[in-house]
């Protein structure tokens, strides 16, 4: 098994000692190899939503039952393959942090939420998927939400894009100037930022609650005229269109406000599934259906606070938790001709694969000089294989590994309930079978299946291997950044 991920100091002691030597000497990590594909380059353009339960879209058993039917993304789920155990950390910065860079979070010193005012994001020595795209000959575009660094050096236009309009931080700070004491000048607004590669970011505007509402049309809008440049410049493309919805407060676009007449949560369903609509519509509208990888995704678990809280489905939690209501998303994905249609499979996937596949689908390189705990899932998504590269997951809060999963086994080595609640270190580790117990009950421990724990000890001590050849980035470190094995600084990116 390679897959990789952290542990907390406290507990890396405790887990050390379960890992027995053997393990930790015959463990290894290697990059996925990449080789280039003969055939014309895909294009990729890929939805990323924001804080959207396992339960929320219909054909997950939500739309109708949720106060919208969600009919565009529904077919669209049909069209390819849809995944219903795909993995994702638990937490927005981590989660995107792990999908550009292939890398578990904890590495690169984005394991958790960052707040203004500390270096924090990715460092210039990480290398995304943007830039590796880029340099595959990739026209890269970001719009909406980064969330991994909001200084002119960590934006998108400084990791591999090549132009991006949206926010840096994140969406709940629209309410800050709700409040009566609010004062912009203690705490500015965030700001609205458009950039290109190899210039400054500049402000826009304020993102405020007007703004909010109408983000995610924009967003939609923008990604398909870049589109449609890169379609007439014949240049293959990786869009990311970086939805902002359903992140509270959710409040969908005026267009949509009432149309249910189910509240703003169903309003904004229906928007949601208008605007992924749209964007599908212009990918056949420019006669590049058979030839673009489209992906969608949510970036973690469901929307905890109220009253704008999602639906999880038959899952417990929500996100910042590493209940399977925190982790497990919907993700959907359409290659006309090379990804079968209309395959659903339970196999395990996680965020951090989606980088070494689409490496090994467009010839783009992955760096061979870090750990990279991603899999190549090509095979498996295009249905020459019937299993996932991987069997299974180490699961982090913050910077604590709260969780294993190996196959339906998972073992909790900490119970927190929500994103406000404590996590208390469990005197005895919480071993599920998920097929029996889907709620995680701790009321019904599955003692019989202790056997499953050993691959699960094995993972983590592949990983901690890994560590101690590669030791993890602290948060908040700034550039230049060197790794202790390097000999010389890495060069500034353009």
């Amino acid at each position: 098994m390679k897959d990789t991920q952290t542990v907390k100091a406290s507990a890396g002691g405790i887990l050390a000692k379960l890992v027995s030597a053997a393990l930790l000497a015959t463990s290894t990590l290697q990059a996925a190899p990449v080789s280039a594909q003969p055939q014309q380059k895909p294009n990729i353009l890929f939805i990323l939503v924001d804080n959207l339960g396992y339960g929320e879209l219909g054909v997950y058993g939500g739309g109708a039952t949720r106060g919208a039917p969600t009919p565009r993304i529904d077919k669209f789920a049909g069209e390819g393959l849809r995944l219903t155990n795909m993995n994702m950390e638990p937490q927005c910065t981590p989660s995107r942090s792990s999908m550009l860079t292939g890398r578990h979070a904890i590495r690169s010193g984005t394991y958790a939420v960052p707040y203004g005012g500390m270096a924090e994001g990715l460092t210039q020595w990480e290398v995304t998927m943007a830039e590796s795209l880029s340099d595959a000959g990739y026209a890269t575009a970001l719009y909406g939400k980064w969330h991994l660094g909001s200084e002119n050096g960590r934006l998108p236009n400084d990791q591999g894009f090549d132009e991006w309009y949206g926010i840096p931080r994140t969406t709940h700070e629209v309410l800050y100037a709700t409040t009566p004491a609010y004062s912009p000048q203690i705490t500015p607004g965030q700001p609205i930022l458009e950039g290109r590669k190899g210039e400054k970011s500049n402000e826009v505007r304020v993102y405020d609650v007007e703004q909010r509402r109408l983000m995610d049309g924009d967003l939609a809008r923008r990604s398909i005229a870049f589109m449609e440049r890169q379609a007439k410049a014949k240049k293959p493309f990786f869009a990311f269109a970086s939805l902002t919805q359903p992140h509270m407060p959710t409040l969908p676009n005026p267009k949509f406000a009432g149309k249910t007449g189910h509240g703003d949560w169903a309003d904004m369903l229906a928007e949601m599934d208008d605007n992924v609509g749209q964007m599908l519509d212009a990918v056949d509208r420019l006669g590049i259906r058979d030839n673009t990888i489209v992906i969608f995704a949510s970036d973690n678990g469901a929307e905890f606070m109220k009253p704008w809280d999602g639906w999880s489905g038959p899952w417990r939690g929500n996100y910042f938790t590493a209940w399977e209501g925190g982790i497990r998303v919907p993700f959907m994905i359409r290659w006309p001709g090379k990804i079968p249609a209309a395959r659903v499979s339970d196999e395990i996937v996680h965020g951090v694969d989606l980088f070494p596949t689409l490496a090994r689908i467009t010839g783009a390189r992955l760096p061979d000089d870090r750990p990279i705990d991603g899999m190549d899932q090509s095979a498996f998504f295009m249905g020459k294989i019937g299993k996932s590269a991987r069997e299974g997951i180490l699961i982090w809060v913050d910077n604590r590994l709260q969780a294993v999963k190996w196959r339906n086994y998972k073992l909790h080595f900490y119970q927190q309930d929500t994103m406000v609640s404590p996590a208390a270190k469990l005197s005895v580790p919480l071993l599920v079978d998920l097929y029996t117990n889907p709620q995680e009950d701790e009321n019904k421990r599955d003692m019989a299946a202790g056997w499953a724990t050993r691959p699960m000890l094995k993972m983590i001590g592949a990983f901690e291997a890994s560590v101690k050849k590669y030791p993890l980035i602290p948060m908040g470190t700034p550039d230049p950044y060197q790794p202790p094995q390097s000999p010389q600084p890495p060069a500034t990116k353009p």
